[in-house]
């Protein structure tokens, strides 16, 4: 950062920016304790309060946590931790943007499932299969959908994948398109797409999983541009 772009950062910006290069250059790992807020305010040359903020602007994003009594402390950095504010971008959504989720995740769940298939072991599948029973029974439909979903990116061994790929889905939005498609009398056509997929696993088939799972996405893509399209008569 220069000194023109530092003298134009909010001054706790500058802070968290400073403690998250220390992260990033080992002078702070996982689990370590940071010093304590006076000791860092004085470090870094700015006041207590806008370190105080800095600290809850880390601790909301992952990066830091509050142990009571104990300090504060660096995260075990996971994905899954680092990416959880990340996940309210599909339970809020609506319009244009859901749809803007809806066309990532078209990008990345063929390219998830293709890799799956190369490396699910016989429990994860079995698992998926599971998943796919319930699916089909109609009990937990909704729960069951979005967990056969998960089950795969999870087995593609990719944390970062598998955390991504949880902020662009919720239990709200499989319940919109089941409920949508259940209307129209359509499920059988998302049951369909959902034996696909798992056949693909089955067979350890890359290219065949992608091609099911772009299906699945670009059907549930197309009836939500319907029906944004009628929403909007």
């Amino acid at each position: 950062m220069t000194d023109l772009d530092a003298r134009r950062t909010p001054v706790t910006q500058r802070a968290v920016e400073e403690i998250k290069r220390r992260i990033a250059d080992g002078s702070f790992g996982p689990g370590d304790r940071l010093p304590t807020e006076r000791d860092l305010a004085a470090d870094l040359g700015v006041s207590r309060s806008s370190m105080r903020e800095a600290i809850r602007a880390l601790i909301t994003l992952g990066v830091l946590e509050s142990r009571h009594g104990a300090g504060v402390y660096v995260t075990a950095l996971r994905p899954a931790d680092l990416l959880e504010t990340f996940s309210v971008l599909a339970e809020v959504s609506q319009g244009s943007t859901l749809l803007e989720v809806l066309q990532v995740r078209r990008m990345l769940e063929p390219a998830a499932t293709a890799l799956a298939a190369a490396r699910a072991d016989d429990a994860q599948i079995a698992h998926i299969g599971t998943l796919l029973e319930d699916i089909d029974g109609g009990d937990c439909t909704v729960s069951a959908d979005l967990g056969f979903h998960q089950a795969i990116v999870t087995a593609t061994g990719n944390a970062t994948l598998a955390a991504v790929s949880d902020g662009l889905s919720s239990a709200s939005f499989h319940a919109r398109v089941w409920h949508g498609h259940r209307e129209a009398g359509l499920t059988a056509k998302l049951r369909e797409d959902h034996h696909r997929i798992h056949e693909a696993l089955l067979t350890r088939d890359p290219d065949a999983a992608r091609a099911a799972a772009t299906t699945h996405v670009m059907r549930v893509e197309h009836w939500l541009r319907a029906e944004l399209g009628a929403s909007a008569d």
